[in-house]
C-alpha cells in the first residue's frame, strides 16, 4: 500500500514549534484548502478543508522559522491520519494529520502571491 498526499493551502496560524524529550525538533502548523465550484443550480459552492500539518527535524527549523499565518505552502506528505472529534455544533468531524515530507513556500514573506484568485501557483 502507498499514500501521497499533496494539496495547497494558507496557514490558519503561525506555526508552533518543541523539541521532543529525545530532543527532536518538530513544528505543527495547520493548512486551509479552499475548494470552490457551482452546483447545478448554478449558484457557487466553497467547502474547506482542514489539514494539521508536523514537520521534523531540518524541516522543523525552516518551517518554523519562515511561515506565518496567511502563507500559501504546497505539502507533500504520505504519512495521513483521520482522527475523529466532536465539533463546537455537536456534530462528529475528522481532523486530518499529515507528517510533511517537503513543503514548498509558494509566494512571499507577507502572505503576497503571484498566483491569481482560484489559479495553482505552480
Amino acid at each position: 500500500m502507498y499514500e501521497n498526499l499533496v494539496f495547497v493551502g494558507r496557514l490558519g496560524a503561525d506555526p508552533e514549534s518543541r523539541f521532543t524529550p529525545a530532543g527532536d525538533q518538530v513544528t505543527n502548523f495547520s493548512v486551509a484548502v479552499n475548494s470552490r465550484w457551482t452546483d447545478k443550480e448554478g449558484d457557487p459552492q466553497e467547502r474547506v478543508s482542514w489539514y494539521r500539518v508536523a514537520c521534523w527535524g531540518r524541516l522543523a527549523e525552516v518551517t518554523n522559522q519562515y511561515l506565518s499565518k496567511g502563507r500559501m505552502v504546497m505539502v507533500t506528505a504520505k504519512r495521513i491520519v483521520a482522527e475523529p472529534y466532536i465539533g463546537k455544533d455537536g456534530q462528529p468531524k475528522a481532523a486530518l494529520k499529515v507528517t510533511a515530507d517537503a513543503v514548498k513556500f509558494l509566494d512571499k514573506a507577507g502572505g503576497e502571491s503571484d498566483a491569481e484568485p482560484g489559479e495553482m501557483p505552480f
